[in-house]
């Protein structure tokens, strides 16, 4: 890559008050993954990375939440004329024989219109590319997209686009919250969690020896999204519950007892509850959260409003298998239910330290002492 090659981010809307909590979460995501950086600088409403492995640093930034999009954009000079021409060259080099393609720029325009920009350079990639006859496409249909962020002083052509996860950015609540993965539903309830902005403790709920070593799995796609290189995960053998309802119901109440416990041993203020009205009767979401209001702790339910929105980063953090049982829970009723509240359930406790690398799931079974 050349010197004017960067790796650009462009923050999402919950962190635009929080870029300076943004850089140094790319900071400590590099720092994890042993990616080297020279520095980083902010450019108007883009950070920009510069690396010796662009394509390495991008994918470690992805990881992180606060970010709309992650591209590897090459800088030039905020110059219509330089901008237009540039454009140009870079379709010349991506565009193949009977592609469409589709010029976007965005940013802060200085003696231009934005819309100008684009009409510009979308007529000098047809002329510099007639031979191959490459076509304007549409924003919602075309082969090739050729985007351009304008800042007051640069610009950056973007090589290769990544979407970013949205969100608020990592712990930029200032504040921790206790989270149980039990199932699929409450891995993307403490997924949510931390797209808030909270820093997250792990507890992991089983019944059977078959069912903690899905859960680490699962558990496996939300570990480097907590900004950590060691871990302490809490682990806790729970009695066997149906598929009914009032099992559903009862374990989700169990759950929240060892969630109170272990908040306050690590005097921690908020607790997630794996819950949400638009599923649950509204009556139990309230008797759980005067639990844990009766226990001086602050109850939060990441997924108090449920949309399409929930199952895109559930696919995004390559949990797509799991989806199909998270929408069975949605299409659960519970109107009749009634959860057997039984505080004296008999719990074991294991709790582990693990330094993440690439074989998580193999080193959290090994200190559990768990066969896979």
């Amino acid at each position: 890559m050349t010197e004017d090659t960067l790796v650009v981010v462009y923050p999402s809307l919950f962190a635009e008050n929080n870029v300076d909590q943004l850089i140094e979460n790319i900071k400590k995501i590099l720092k994890i993954k042993n990616l080297k950086f020279r520095k980083i600088t902010k450019d108007d409403f883009l950070i920009c990375v510069h690396a010796d492995d662009p394509v390495f640093v991008s994918s470690a930034i992805a990881l992180l939440f606060g970010i709309k999009q992650i591209v590897i954009a090459k800088k030039i000079k905020n110059d219509f004329k330089t901008i237009v021409s540039q454009v140009g060259e870079l379709g010349s080099n991506l565009l193949l024989k009977g592609e469409k393609f589709f010029v976007k720029a965005d940013g802060n325009a200085k003696g231009f219109v934005i819309k100008d920009l684009e009409l510009a350079a979308t007529s000098s990639i047809i002329q510099k590319n007639h031979k191959i006859s490459a076509k304007p496409g549409t924003e919602s249909k075309h082969d090739k997209l050729l985007q351009i962020y304008v800042t007051k002083l640069n610009a950056y052509l973007c090589i290769f686009v990544d979407e970013g996860l949205g969100g608020a950015a990592n712990n930029s609540q200032l504040q921790k919250s206790v989270c149980c993965i039990t199932d699929e539903f409450s891995a993307v309830s403490c997924l949510e969690t931390i797209k808030q902005g909270f820093e997250v403790k792990l507890l992991i709920c089983y019944e059977t020896r078959e069912d903690v070593i899905h859960l680490v799995k699962i558990m496996d796609k939300i570990l480097p999204r907590l900004l950590r290189s060691e871990v302490e995960l809490e682990f806790h053998k729970i009695s066997k519950f149906g598929k009914k309802s009032d099992d559903i119901l009862s374990k989700n109440s169990l759950i929240t007892d060892i969630l109170i416990n272990s908040a306050k041993e690590k005097k921690i203020s908020h607790i997630s509850l794996t819950t949400s009205p638009l599923i649950f009767p509204s009556t139990y979401v309230e008797t759980l959260q005067r639990r844990v209001f009766g226990a001086g702790m602050i109850p939060h339910i990441s997924l108090s409003g449920i949309d399409s929105e929930i199952m895109k980063n559930a696919r995004e953090i390559g949990m797509e298998k799991y989806v199909s049982k998270i929408e069975k829970l949605l299409r659960t009723n519970f109107t009749k239910s009634k959860p057997k509240l039984n505080k004296k359930e008999k719990t074991t406790k294991k709790i582990i330290k693990v330094r993440l690398g690439p074989n998580n799931v193999h080193t959290i079974l090994d200190s559990l002492e768990i066969e896979h």
